[in-house]
Order: structure tokens, then C-alpha cells, then sequence
């Protein structure tokens, strides 16, 4: 497993911290890591985007691209419209991730908001760029209220299109979770028929970069580098 793509369930759930979670921990593994953010919607050409909040977070040994950018906050095909700039499509994706794979252990491909958001005219989105990249895709979800429902569509949205689901890491675990988060924390898997690989504390973000990175491994699975467990984790916050 050497590319993955990074998808959530909807926007501002938590996919920057997670994937930045993701290359910290695979750094301290030993790893080379790149992070690939295909299309930046909502920011000025000189304003810092997720990539550099990755290699903020992570450290600077991450590789980051950019592909384009946008300057409203809106889905890439949509703001590439409205801007008169080009849009994306899946090949360029799927060719910028090959070239990254080639010196890199690790590549995260951060997509724009849910699975089947728009990047083209032609209605492409990340999991046609999955798809050419034969890559497997991890969910980023919240924990509250509402997510399983989406969490069920994202995972059926994905089989349905023969990609392979990596599992889920719940983007923004609050500390003091209410009844809604802690069922969903054991009915996540269930619904979506993925595994639970992690829950990154709500407010990593703000911690020092050193102390984010310090902490990355324990709020991931092993299987993405870290030593998080979701059986201890589900008897610590019991439904």
C-alpha cells in the first residue's frame, strides 16, 4: 500500500489533520512521505492551503503538491467555472500520484470535500481518480450525529465503483463525547463494513508541532503506522 487517497463523508470534518496524523506517524515509522492535495478551493494564490498545513503539522521532510487552485470555496468544477481557470481531471491525478510513488513510500492524496464531489465538466470525481490510480480510499468522519447514514453511503458509494474502502479514522473525536458519538463509535464499522483504523482528538490542530507529532502513532491503528487500538478505545467510552 504505497498511495492512498484520503476521502471524508463531507467538508470540514477533518481530513487535513487526519492525513497530516497519517504522514507524521509514517515519518517517525521510517517512511518517505508525499501528500498530494489534487484541487485547493477557497483560498488566495498566496494564502497557505492543506499542504501547508501537512507539512506544518508533520514536518517539513513531507513532499506537498498542489494542482490547482481556486479562489471560492466551492467544489473544484464549480469554482473552476466560475473562475475561467481549467479544471481537473482524474489523469492528471492519477499521473502527478505516479510520479510521487516512484520516490516516496507514501503517498496521501487529500480529495476536496465527500467521495463524488465534481472535478470536471464531465462530472469526474476522486473516485474516478482512485480508480485509475488503483488506489485503496480511507474515510474521515465525524462523530456525531448524522454520520452514519453518511459514512453507509460513502462505503456502498465506494464498493459500488469496485475501489476498495481502507477503513475509517473519526476526524474530530470531541472530549467530552455525547451518547450520539459514543454509539457511533462501535457502529461505524458495522454500518459501513469498514474497519475503525483511528480517532484523531478534536483540537489537534492547535497543538505544537512537536507535540502533534509526538502524539500522531496513538491516535492511529496500525495499519496506518500508529498504535491506536479501537478495542481499547471503545471500552474507554462506553455507549
Amino acid at each position: 500500500m504505497s498511495v492512498v487517497v484520503v476521502s471524508g463523508t463531507g467538508t470540514e470534518i477533518g481530513k487535513t489533520v487526519v492525513t497530516s496524523a497519517i504522514a507524521a506517524a509514517a515519518l517517525a515509522a521510517g517512511r518517505s512521505v508525499a501528500v498530494l492535495k489534487p484541487a485547493q478551493t477557497g483560498l488566495g494564490p498566496d494564502e497557505p492551503g492543506d499542504v501547508a498545513e501537512v507539512v506544518r503539522l508533520a514536518g517539513t521532510s513531507v513532499t506537498g503538491v498542489e494542482l490547482v487552485r481556486y479562489p471560492e470555496p466551492l467544489a473544484p468544477d464549480t469554482a473552476a467555472r466560475r473562475s475561467g481557470l481549467a479544471t481537473l481531471a482524474p489523469a492528471r491525478i492519477a499521473e502527478e500520484a505516479a510520479r510521487l510513488d516512484a520516490t516516496h513510500d507514501l503517498v496521501l492524496v487529500e480529495g476536496a470535500g465527500g467521495l463524488l464531489v465534481r472535478f470536471d465538466e464531465a462530472g469526474n470525481t476522486l473516485a474516478d481518480a482512485a480508480r485509475l490510480m488503483a488506489a485503496p480510499v480511507l474515510v474521515v468522519a465525524p462523530a456525531g450525529l448524522g454520520t452514519l447514514n453518511s459514512a453507509a453511503l460513502t462505503a456502498e458509494a465506494l464498493r459500488a465503483r469496485d475501489l476498495t474502502p481502507l477503513g475509517l479514522v473519526v476526524g474530530s473525536w470531541p472530549a467530552d463525547p455525547d451518547l450520539a458519538s459514543r454509539c457511533n463509535l462501535a457502529d461505524l464499522p458495522e454500518v459501513s463494513g469498514t474497519p475503525l483504523l483511528g480517532a484523531v482528538p478534536q483540537g489537534a490542530a492547535a497543538l505544537a508541532p512537536e507535540a502533534f507529532r509526538a502524539a500522531a502513532a496513538s491516535w492511529l491503528a496500525p495499519a496506518l503506522d500508529g498504535t491506536w487500538s479501537a478495542q481499547s478505545f471503545l471500552r474507554a467510552w462506553p455507549a
